[in-house]
């Protein structure tokens, strides 16, 4: 258990660029190097988490640590990867509440987000080399990064993912491959997990007219906007903004800042809510609590389905779903990887042979990440 905690820990403290960054130093980490998962398994579990409503790679990181000893250790793993991003926006929001500065890490930061874009390119060029192996499924994967990029939006994706298992389960149903079960876990968990999610969505708004508490409006808030959010990441923040507890308690200025800090810092994007949480009543009992909120929904909803998820992919049907759907995740991935993870980190030509450097020092050279890290973080304190 201590050594799952160890792993997500420090991915936590590492994978920085985004969502999309997260799935590839997932994939480096429990694919490439451990081996914990096969391509199929792992892509698989993309598709599912990319489905479901909530952070789709913290959910991902969850169905890790669920795999490997049931719901604690998703609970570890969750802990592991958050606890990082977590405390460095409850920091961020008592400086900057307190006019502290922190510009000097600017440098940093733009040279993790340029190791991300390698590490993206990385694993979105080996999933699709061992999932792309026929015509259809290579067609899948580039109609949907061809659409993604030019009509890109929630919308799209859930479309293109809608159709892509409707291809899946007419074409691709005889030819599925027997992927090995995610989990072997007994399902007897599904129906009261699902019973607490849908309880919560609804009966949490009715509990905050009746009961007067800044902490249980917090939840409810946060919990509302985890559990009605496909896509994860960027697409939580109009949602948070929409509502009245953010809206009349936090300034636009506030709300930017925090949206770029949870960009900027390692670990999943959701922890805006460590951030927002925290300036709403300058509290980090309120930090904890939204943070726990956002990701609640999601946790539910992954543990819920994994429980059952052997038994329903026995279903022809729905297994050839599963594989176009998977094949339209990696378009997704290769969307994504132009934007917004390349364009919003490369800017000029020095930002691409950086790029370049760390894609090579990490796939040709095989020196391990942390490493990579390191080096690539103080050189662009010194020089970007």
């Amino acid at each position: 258990m201590f050594s799952l905690f160890l792993i997500f820990l420090r991915l936590g403290c590492t994978s920085f660029g985004g969502p999309v960054a997260h799935l590839g130093y997932f994939h480096r980490e429990f694919v490439t190097e451990r081996k914990w998962f096969s391509e199929a398994e792992y892509t698989e579990l993309l598709a599912l988490c990319h489905f479901l409503p909530g952070p789709a790679s913290s959910q991902v990181g969850m169905a890790i640590g669920y795999r490997q000893a049931g719901i604690i250790g998703s609970l570890i793993a969750f802990i592991g990867f958050t606890l990082p991003s977590v405390m460095l926006m409850i920091a961020a929001a008592f400086l900057l509440q307190h006019t502290a500065n922190l510009s000097w890490v600017d440098g940093v930061l733009h040279a993790m987000k340029l190791l991300a874009v390698a590490v993206v390119a990385d694993a979105v060029w080996g999933m699709a080399k061992k999932i792309c192996i026929t015509r259809l499924k290579f067609s899948i994967t580039i109609l949907t990064a061809v659409a993604m990029l030019l009509m890109p939006g929630l919308v799209s994706q859930l479309s293109a993912i809608a159709l892509a298992g409707i291809v899946g389960a007419m074409a691709l149903r005889q030819g599925t491959a027997n992927v090995e079960a995610l989990t072997k876990r007994s399902g007897f968990l599904t129906l009261p997990l699902f019973l607490l999610f849908g309880g919560l969505l609804f009966g949490l708004p009715f509990l905050v007219t009746s009961i007067d508490s800044a902490s249980l409006a917090v939840f409810d808030t946060f919990y509302r906007a985890g559990g009605l959010v496909f896509g994860g990441g960027h697409v939580v923040l109009p949602m948070l903004q929409a509502e009245p507890l953010i809206s009349s308690q936090i300034s636009q200025d506030q709300f930017l800042t925090a949206y770029s800090l949870a960009q900027a810092v390692p670990g999943p994007m959701f922890t805006i809510a460590s951030y927002l949480g925290f300036v709403v009543d300058d509290s980090w009992v309120n930090a904890l609590i939204a943070t726990a909120a956002i990701f609640l929904p999601g946790w539910l909803l992954i543990i819920a389905t994994l429980s059952v998820w052997p038994k329903l992919k026995s279903n022809g049907y729905l297994a050839g779903s599963v594989q176009g759907i998977v094949a339209a995740t990696v378009g997704l991935l290769v969307a994504a990887l132009y934007q917004p993870v390349f364009s919003s980190a490369v800017l000029n030509a020095a930002d691409m042979a950086v790029v370049i450097l760390v894609w090579t020092a990490l796939s040709v050279a095989r020196l391990p990440i942390w490493g990579v890290v390191i080096v690539t973080a103080l050189a662009g304190g010194l020089f970007l």
